[in-house]
């Protein structure tokens, strides 16, 4: 099963359903639909839920539209949404870095155990 990594403060987006896209960039887990994944916390690596990818695609920043922002968090404009890349990814992130836009829907917990 891949594994998601998120920021403690976008698990509860990710739980109540508000958050159901994700970006990232150097896709090094070949990220597809139909993928079942474990949602990690960031720091402590430990998962809080369970997910499938539904849906992906890969474009450049610069040509996000409204569909792919829809589901992730937001930002108060372009400048704020590519120093957060930058800074998670520790890369310089502009309007022509290549994104993966990830589609994702939770499902219960594989294993039936308690997640946190």
């Amino acid at each position: 099963m891949k594994v998601l990594k998120f920021r403690e403060h976008l698990m509860p987006l990710v739980l109540s359903g508000e958050k159901d896209i994700t970006w990232r960039l150097f896709d090094d887990k070949a990220l597809a639909a139909g993928d079942d994944i474990e949602l990690q916390e960031y720091v402590s690596k430990k998962p809080f839920a369970y997910g499938r990818i539904t849906k992906v695609a890969e474009k450049p920043f610069g040509e996000l539209i409204k569909e792919d922002k829809q589901g992730h968090e937001a930002f108060k404009d372009d400048a704020e949404m590519y120093a957060q890349y930058t800074e998670y990814y520790k890369t310089p992130v502009d309007v022509y870095t290549i994104v993966k836009v990830a589609w994702f829907e939770l499902i219960p917990n594989p294993d039936k155990t308690a997640l946190l």
